[in-house]
């Protein structure tokens, strides 16, 4: 949990409220990273990037109480910066460096299904139900429109269904 005096004191320098402040978003930036990048030595790079910027700029976070939407809008840049810039050539390591939200067997088809989803989807199911995001905040976010937010949740949905209800179809055979 978050704390608002933590935030304060960062903003005015103080390191272990920002490494304490850090601490707390860290699952949520991992989650989100994990749905724009692969590998985990990616998603290390982009939260190491990420962290150093918000450190050197929470000076001029303007509203504390948005600090982790601040965080976020700084990983999802540095993710899409590093997408923008990456090879087009995938190592094989990389190919088989792809973990899953959890180690529980009960939630891998669900973390399969969400990241078979394309990137535009996969960000907004992780935002909504994983980052507990509402939907004005993830438009913010994203710089889109609430109603576009609200479609790609919906097709989302119907894709997991789908995905799901097919998983079950073949284990059931």
């Amino acid at each position: 949990m978050i704390l608002q005096d933590d935030i304060l004191r960062a903003a005015r320098g103080h390191h272990d409220a920002f490494v304490r402040i850090i601490k707390a978003c860290e699952p949520s930036m991992y989650r989100l990273a994990k749905s724009y990048l692969k590998s985990d030595s990616e998603i290390a790079d982009a939260l190491q990037e990420t962290i150093l910027k918000a450190f050197q700029s929470i000076n001029t976070l303007r509203e504390p109480q948005y600090f982790k939407t601040w965080l976020l809008r700084i990983l999802i840049n540095e993710c899409n910066r590093m997408l923008k810039h990456r090879s087009q050539v995938i190592p094989i390591a990389d190919m088989s460096d792809r973990g899953s939200y959890s180690h529980d067997p009960q939630h891998n088809g669900l973390n399969e299904a969400v990241q078979a989803l394309e990137e535009e989807l996969r960000i907004v199911v992780t935002l909504f139900y994983l980052e507990d995001l509402p939907l004005k905040e993830i438009a913010s976010l994203l710089d889109f429109p609430e109603g576009t937010i609200k479609s790609r949740l919906f097709r989302a949905r119907e894709k997991l269904s789908r995905y799901l209800r097919q998983e079950r179809s073949m284990t059931n055979e």
